[in-house]
């Protein structure tokens, strides 16, 4: 399981307003998201077609350019 160090942020009256993480537990958590939506288009693909993971890595890839872009 991924442990993740969180720093709490308040506000003047003590009030929970943030956490902060480290950069390196951010691109961790990143990589499972990526990873399971990488899988999710695998599993989506058109006429049941599979596509492999280099091919559903690509067509991902794509979409989080197109993503940046708009």
């Amino acid at each position: 399981m991924l442990e993740i160090t969180k720093n709490y942020v308040m506000d003047e009256n003590q009030q929970l307003i943030a956490i902060q993480i480290s950069i390196a537990d951010f691109e961790k958590i990143e990589e499972i998201l990526e990873n399971y939506g990488l899988i999710q288009l695998m599993q989506e693909s058109e006429d049941n077609e599979r596509l492999s993971k280099d091919e559903g890595w690509k067509y991902y890839q794509s979409l989080k350019q197109k993503n940046v872009e708009s």
